[in-house]
């Protein structure tokens, strides 16, 4: 007896799924985007700005009212994301030169120090 596996294949945008031995699903699975940076790592405005997309939509056929407090509220999410980041990444930074100069690399703790 042959023990079949359900299969995922992504090809072009598509996702091809292996229902049986012989039939084949095909549904869409969006798009895809890439950025980039050089030399670095994307910064918290990015990083804010693409969780607030990801967390509010704003509906091209709203109600224009409705619109600019919806675009209100979203620009006060980007804020205190963005905000909320960027003491993550200095405590996570405080925590890393503790950890430094507990290991004795007191040059190192003091570059991250500037950063």
């Amino acid at each position: 007896m042959v023990n079949y596996v359900p299969t995922h294949i992504v090809l072009d945008n598509q996702e091809w799924k292996l229902v049986s031995m012989f039939d084949l699903a095909i549904s869409d699975v969006g798009s895809v985007g890439v950025t980039t940076t050089e030399y670095k790592g994307h910064d918290p405005e990015f990083w804010a700005k693409e969780a607030t997309v990801r967390i509010i939509s704003i509906g091209d056929k709203s109600h224009p009212a409705i619109r600019e407090q919806a675009e209100a509220f979203k620009n006060h999410v980007y804020s205190v994301i963005l905000h909320n980041m960027k003491e993550a990444i200095k405590s996570d930074r405080t925590t890393l030169i503790a950890l430094l100069e507990q290991q004795g690399h007191q040059d190192m703790a003091e570059i991250l120090r500037r950063l």
